[in-house]
């Protein structure tokens, strides 16, 4: 039995190369045991020579997939590697209905989900001149996230704190440390107290990553700083703000007072995504977690859109995707907000910020996502049942495509209903995918 012993859940270095060794001796998948940290050293790996194809688009499968709180999943992903190795010697092709690829493809869509969903909620107060940002995340997508926000934010100084680590960056690459207790730290306030009494100079006591980027693992001393209150670190800058014409309709959208709505919001929420892309998205009206983080589709519906693009073969990283109304409509009760739909007069007003998007993106196909969302576009009450899922033409040369929006999906009355609904909008996302793939080819 071999027993590999990595440095860390998401140690995708060291669980290549065990896996490479491994699989040049031909080494059986039951023959191994995988293990994260702890004092007992791995076996000697085999001394194996040799070299076999692995495609990169299971390197990249498995660079997400090992990111899932999922422990079996450094043997399921060994599975996979041998089944390629065999394909690159002609033994057949080792991904047709193969189970532990599929599954596979469910933890790396499991991970993505919840790094964007991390990106978006995570919040951060001021401590000092430090910010604090504490975060439950359901996958190992911390490290993914760190890096992420230190390459965007690299001389603002910053800690996420998590119940597994934490990661804290100034001006290089993130250090990692022990994480703090979920029932340590019940509120903001709870929070701060567990940091002063936890951390002090981060980065003059700790040292930097090597150049392996493996995570640093350090003890901090206990700081003596005064909390200056909460403050909210911008999530990671969409593709948008890289366009100089969505940059302009975006920040002067960002002021906007065209219509009431944006008194009791709070914030603009913007389209985003890039230039060029061949589809665009648009739905109604930002729900209230978009309006607290300011990006599209991030709430329970966008997790879904995510979802559902994912199985129809759509990468939302080359998709925009924005609203027909920028601000959150809504009745308060209580400590909650209550969707509203935007009138027809609201969706008239804020057609300048959809138009701009429009002629940036320029886009070959238009998905429009519910009825608000086909009416700012078409001009016209739609019924989205008879209209739904076909290509038609639009005024200005480009292709409309309707369809439900996914908050539909959720609002549906049991589960048969749901599953039958959300397969129908998979299928027409897909037909919208291949009808905007035919006019790229074609340059209509």
């Amino acid at each position: 039995m071999h027993r590999v012993v990595l440095a860390h859940e998401t140690d995708f270095l060291g669980w290549r190369t065990a896996t490479r060794a491994l699989a040049l001796a031909g080494t059986d998948a039951a023959e191994i045991e995988w293990r994260v940290g702890g004092d007992t050293p791995s076996t000697p790996l085999p001394d194996a020579t040799g070299q076999f194809a692995v495609p990169r688009a299971i390197v990249a499968l498995a660079e997400a997939a090992i990111q899932a709180r999922d422990p079996e999943r450094f043997g399921l992903l060994y599975r996979l590697v041998r089944r390629a190795q065999s394909f690159s010697q002609g033994a057949g092709d080792p991904y047709d209905d193969d189970p532990d690829y599929l599954r596979i493809r469910r933890l790396a869509l499991r991970v993505r989900r919840e790094t964007h969903r991390m990106q978006c909620l995570v919040r951060f107060r001021a401590v000092g001149g430090h910010h604090i940002g504490w975060f439950e995340p359901e996958e190992h997508v911390l490290d993914a996230v760190a890096r992420a926000y230190a390459g965007t934010y690299p001389h603002l100084p910053c800690s996420i704190l998590t119940p597994d680590r934490a990661a804290h960056w100034m001006g290089e690459a993130p250090i990692f440390t022990h994480g703090i207790p979920a029932e340590a730290v019940p509120d903001d306030m709870a929070l701060e107290e567990a940091w002063r009494a936890s951390y002090t100079d981060l980065f003059a006591a700790a040292t930097p990553p090597p150049a392996s980027n493996e995570p640093v693992m350090c003890d901090l001393r206990p700081p003596n700083r005064p909390a200056l209150g909460p403050v909210r670190l911008p999530a990671i800058p969409s593709p948008a703000i890289r366009n100089s014409a969505l940059a302009r309709a975006a920040a002067e959208a960002a002021g906007c007072q065209r219509c009431p709505l944006h008194g009791p919001a709070t914030q603009t929420v913007f389209g985003e995504g890039p230039a060029g892309a061949a589809i665009m998205f648009i739905g109604e009206q930002p729900g209230d977690q978009e309006d607290i983080i300011g990006r599209p589709f991030v709430g329970p519906a966008g997790v879904l859109l995510d979802q559902a693009l994912e199985e129809a073969g759509i990468d939302r990283r080359q998709v925009y995707v924005a609203n027909a109304v920028k601000h959150f409509k809504f009745i308060p009760r209580g400590v909650r907000r209550i969707h509203q739909t935007p009138d027809p007069s609201e969706v008239e007003t804020c057609r300048i910020w959809l138009e701009a998007e429009r002629d940036a993106v320029r886009p070959k196909l238009i998905v429009l996502l519910g009825a608000t969302a086909a009416r700012a576009v078409l001009g016209r009450p739609v019924t989205i049942g008879r209209e739904r899922g076909e290509v038609f033409d639009l005024p200005d040369g480009t292709r409309g495509f309707i369809t439900v929006h996914p908050s539909f999906l959720l609002r549906q009355p049991d589960e048969d209903s749901r599953n039958r609904q959300y397969a129908l909008f998979v299928t027409e996302l897909r037909r919208a995918a291949g009808a905007a793939a035919r006019l790229a080819e074609t340059g209509a």
